[in-house]
């Protein structure tokens, strides 16, 4: 018999009620889960004991603009300087620092920039993690951060699920012509990216210094003609009705969420669409008001956790730091951690395949030097991860 079987495992299967653990092991075939069970297993075929080991599924980071050129440090410093998101921009920084690196950057240099920060969450064990555009505002730069995202899968044994993201700003050319941005790079760049096989959903900003929520729903037409799902950046700073948009079109996501109301947690539950909470942006801006998550949890709302990984708001690597954070900034419960950043962050990306430990899904899987699940959300800065297995191969 063909594959592997692991034994002596704690299985934190996620599929059911609480964290599914199961004491036993897990048989491994053609980079699928065949079978799980309790107890010592199959006798038949090659094993390999994991010694009592905690085994989760891959972690999945769902929301990242890890594609990028640049960095701001000295931003981070000017703002502990006592300097205001008025003078950094005024000094060249903000976004417009990132466009401009990103636009000198080839698409060689975006992905051998992006390798480092994707190696820090795969030795966390991420086995699926998605990719933004949003840094060219043009067609073609915005097309080569896709390029570059789609090569990271080439270089490491990963998962990337790609996000067009061109409506993220509005670019020094355009100042104060926000549709005419939209007419000109927006749409067409959608589909041209859609025509070479580069995108797997659409995402906007949408914000008071961004996009409206009529200017996403002409963006979210073109996506839905394309047969693209939709998701958002919604309600961060302020609430402009981006929860409900999304809602309202089925969308996968909103994200961040922070000003979100129990009106949108219900809407948003009715619609089967995900919260993804981003609590390293809300630390970095040292924010003060709080997604709703008693509401969310009231309406059965899906809540996802992700890094939402960039050079200026949320310059964070680590699934392991955003689950502690999710704890101890958002008082999610350590199960809800977990499931964060595994079942609901696959929904967040409309990925079935993955996210549990399951028969018939792709043996996406972390070990971890753990007995307790709660133990990965507990620990800060603490790194427990033994082994990760992408597609049934250790890596």
């Amino acid at each position: 018999m063909s594959g592997l079987t692991l034994t002596d495992a704690r299985l934190a299967t996620l599929d059911g009620p609480g964290y599914g653990i199961v004491d036993g092991w897990l048989r491994i075939e053609d980079g699928r889960i065949s079978a799980l069970g309790a107890g010592a297993g199959p006798g038949d075929g090659a094993s390999e004991s994991l010694g009592g080991r905690l085994v989760t599924p891959g972690m999945i980071d769902c929301h990242t603009h890890l594609v990028h050129g640049g960095e701001r440090a000295r931003e981070f410093e000017m703002r502990l300087e006592g300097a205001s998101y008025e003078d950094i921009a005024r000094a060249g920084g903000g976004i417009l620092s990132t466009v401009t690196a990103t636009r000198s950057a080839s698409e060689d240099e975006l992905v051998a920039q992006a390798l480092p920060r994707l190696d820090a969450l795969l030795a966390e064990g991420a086995c699926t993690v998605e990719v933004k555009s949003g840094y060219g505002l043009t067609i073609d730069h915005e097309l080569k951060m896709l390029r570059a995202a789609r090569r990271l899968a080439a270089e490491r044994p990963v998962r990337i699920v790609t996000t067009w993201l061109a409506a993220h700003a509005t670019p020094p050319e355009y100042k104060g012509r926000d549709d005419a941005y939209l007419d000109e790079v927006a749409i067409p760049g959608l589909r041209a990216a859609h025509a070479e096989g580069l995108v797997d959903a659409v995402d906007g900003f949408c914000e008071g210094i961004a996009f409206s929520t009529a200017q996403m729903a002409r963006l979210f037409d073109v996506a839905a003609e394309l047969g693209l799902p939709v998701k958002l950046h919604a309600e961060q700073l302020s609430h402009m009705g981006g929860s409900e948009l999304i809602a309202a079109r089925g969308g996968l996501s909103a994200d961040h969420v922070e000003y979100a109301t129990a009106a949108d947690a219900r809407l948003l539950a009715a619609a089967g669409s995900v919260a993804t909470l981003l609590p390293g942006a809300f630390y970095t801006l040292r924010e003060t008001q709080m997604p709703p998550v008693a509401a969310f949890r009231e309406a059965g709302t899906v809540m996802a956790l992700a890094t939402d990984a960039n050079p200026g708001t949320s310059p964070l690597t680590s699934l392991l730091l955003t689950m502690n954070m999710g704890a101890t900034l958002f008082r999610l419960t350590p199960e809800e951690c977990l499931r964060g950043v595994t079942l609901n962050a696959a929904r967040a990306l409309g990925l079935a395949d993955c996210g549990r430990l399951a028969p018939g899904l792709r043996a996406d899987l972390a070990v971890w030097d753990a007995r307790a699940p709660a133990e990965l959300t507990y620990r800060i800065g603490f790194n427990p991860l033994y082994r990760r297995y992408f597609e049934g191969r250790p890596c």
